[in-house]
């Protein structure tokens, strides 16, 4: 079953049993795909239906922030529970280790050596952490390692 049929399943699923916070977002998420398809002219593959998901995480967790610090708790406790639906539809977030290991095989792969080479690094893991990690975290761990690798290069110069 494709990610596509598991969620028009699940959400009438919730129309049935009267789940409205999960029917409607489930509802969100299929006319975030369709929306997608209809801007591509084209449907979209089980890769690109997952990236649009995990930028509807994105966009609750930046939300909750938002909710947090101007006082409304309501608010962010109700896009915390829509994430948590939404999450139930993306792979399983990577350790801090997993990531760790990721970062220094990319590294090693791409044969960075400096700061210059963010982009590089960054091109090669994004596709293996799409929906598994936020995109702001990697680019931090991407970004201290190459620091340490770039400060190491320069120590063993000097």
């Amino acid at each position: 079953m494709t990610l596509r049929e598991r969620l028009h399943d699940d959400t009438t699923a919730a129309m049935r049993s009267g789940d409205a916070l999960r029917r409607d977002v489930l509802r969100m998420a299929q006319s975030a795909i369709y929306n997608a398809e209809k801007a591509k002219r084209t449907t979209l593959s089980e890769d690109d239906v997952l990236a649009i998901l995990a930028r509807e995480v994105k966009t609750r967790r930046e939300s909750v922030a938002a909710f947090r610090a101007g006082g409304r708790e309501d608010l962010a406790a109700k896009e915390e529970a829509e994430i948590a639906i939404l999450q139930g539809y993306l792979p399983e977030a990577l350790s801090e280790d997993e990531l760790r290991a990721l970062v220094d095989e990319a590294i090693a792969t791409t044969g960075a050596a400096s700061a210059r080479d963010l982009g590089k690094v960054m091109g090669w893991l994004s596709p293996r952490t799409r929906g598994r990690a936020d995109g702001k975290v990697v680019s931090g761990m991407v970004a201290a390692a190459l620091a340490r690798a770039d400060l190491a290069a320069h120590e063993a110069v000097h």
